[in-house]
């Protein structure tokens, strides 16, 4: 049962919060600043309000969480901090001798609570509505980037996966037959895919034609968890407890295994809007989100900045419709054809490659008719024909039996003409100097927030995770220019 709680409880020590706590402490600020009410109202609907014992205050819960990310501390460590720690106390609107909550509801409260609320946009639009309220953001311009955090979990190729599903097989066939490794095909030895597979085909085969094993089941549990693992292979090439993240890469020879959290931010350093994505989606597609969400959150848009991946001609079509202006640079790469949504090839401009609809990087690329001044020049990217061949998403994309797989951009700076004059007037060189605060506000993020590395697993606690990060990096800032 939800009830409403008191700011802080009736104490004989009351009075040690003032003579402890100093006026500049950033969490009596915070406590000060914003009227943190607005998380019971949005939670309000995840409890019963008549029925069973008391339950802990949300606000309380959430400011925990909050102390979590101002601090980078794990939740038995800052439920722990906040038994001595007075300052944690104070936020937490305990009284000096009240006993603190288990860990372990911390993490029924982000399961059980926080499950299915849009928390990043809630956060983000809290404390950008405080910044307009007080007057900090008078800029009408967002900066605009995205920056990459690590799975929890480590990923594995699928050759890796099927070897150890295969591994496990035979040892526990040799548990109940030993003699059985004299009619069991070869292994394979090369780093090749398809000879694994057929390795494993071999293997499942010679155990189902053996009844006496084959129906034992053990063997039966792992003869099944290969057939799966193989059958699944065609489908996804890399394997991981966290099913949601995805391979990316910050340049043509760094991949990164995780997430993509695409930012919008102020000129005065206040995030406007953010997108969680896996890790191997392009930044272009994702800025008429940031632009959408960032206007609903109060801001008057009148010019974007970013780098050339978001100087695509759909993003400067929408950007023309509503007289705005795109302080990026040209790109001529990242052109589309017209395609449909499923079918996009994003750019990425990290490594300069296009990345196919399943996520993959295109391995080189070359332009043709180099020589050829008033012919139309093309860039040709040549994506990995293995992967192709097992690729769920090859039909209409990949010939069966075709010796390459290529995806060719025309340029045409004609189509661009406008924005190529653009670049060379003052406001877009002046504007362009002010890109640089949003890869400060990255790094703060990764260095002082741990939102380098996923806490964890799957696109939803990564989502929550930037929510926390975010609504903190926001509030410390808007102390600072209050």
């Amino acid at each position: 049962m939800l009830v409403q709680q008191q700011r802080v409880q009736f104490s004989a020590y009351s009075d040690l919060y003032n003579l402890i706590i100093p006026k500049e402490n950033i969490l009596r600020k915070i406590n000060e600043v914003i009227d943190f009410s607005f998380i019971y109202d949005e939670l309000l609907n995840k409890y019963c309000l008549n029925n069973g014992r008391n339950a802990e205050s949300p606000i309380r819960m959430f400011k925990y969480l909050l102390l979590k990310s101002i601090y980078t501390l794990s939740d038995v460590d800052v439920v722990e901090r906040s038994r001595f720690d007075m300052s944690f106390k104070y936020f937490l609107e305990m009284a000096p001798e009240e006993d603190v909550i288990n860990p372990s509801s911390l993490t029924k409260f982000r399961k059980l609570r926080l499950k299915d609320t849009d928390l990043l946009n809630l956060l983000i639009g809290k404390t950008v509505a405080i910044a307009i309220d007080k007057g900090i953001i008078k800029s009408k311009s967002i900066i605009v980037d995205a920056t990459h955090t690590l799975s929890r979990s480590n990923p594995f190729s699928a050759l890796e996966v099927l070897r150890e599903r295969s591994k496990l097989l035979r040892k526990t066939v040799y548990q109940f037959d030993e003699e059985f490794k004299s009619k069991m095909p070869s292994k394979n030895v090369e780093n090749d895919l398809n000879k694994e597979l057929a390795y494993c085909k071999e293997l499942e085969k010679s155990i189902e034609n053996e009844p006496s094993l084959s129906s034992i089941p053990a063997v039966k549990e792992k003869l099944n968890l290969l057939k799966e693992t193989a059958n699944d292979t065609g489908e996804q090439l890399v394997f991981s407890k966290d099913t949601d993240a995805k391979t990316g890469h910050k340049s043509a020879d760094s991949p990164f295994f995780g997430y993509k959290t695409h930012l919008a931010m102020s000129e005065e350093r206040i995030i406007t809007a953010a997108v969680v994505t896996s890790g191997e989606k392009g930044d272009g597609p994702e800025l008429p989100k940031l632009l959408k969400i960032s206007q609903e959150n109060g801001m008057d848009v009148e010019a974007i900045i970013g780098d050339a991946a978001y100087s695509g001609k759909e993003n400067l079509k929408i950007a023309r419709d509503q007289s705005i202006k795109i302080v990026a640079k040209l790109n001529p790469s990242i052109t589309q054809r017209f395609r449909k949504d499923q079918d996009r090839f994003d750019y990425n401009k990290d490594a300069d490659r296009f990345v196919c609809p399943a996520g993959h990087l295109a391995t080189r690329k070359a332009r043709q008719n180099k020589k050829n001044v008033g012919k139309n020049q093309v860039d040709v990217y040549y994506f990995d024909i293995e992967k192709c061949r097992l690729c769920p998403m090859r039909e209409g994309c990949y010939k069966d039996g075709a010796k390459s797989k290529t995806y060719s951009v025309s340029i045409k700076s004609e189509l661009h003409q406008d924005q190529m004059d653009f670049q060379e007037s003052d406001y877009y060189r002046e504007k362009s100097k002010q890109r640089y605060k949003i890869e400060a506000k990255n790094s703060e993020l990764k260095n002082a927030h741990g939102y380098g590395k996923a806490t964890s697993y799957g696109l939803e606690n990564m989502q929550m995770q930037g929510a926390m990060a975010i609504f903190a990096v926001n509030l410390k800032r808007i102390l600072k220019l209050i």
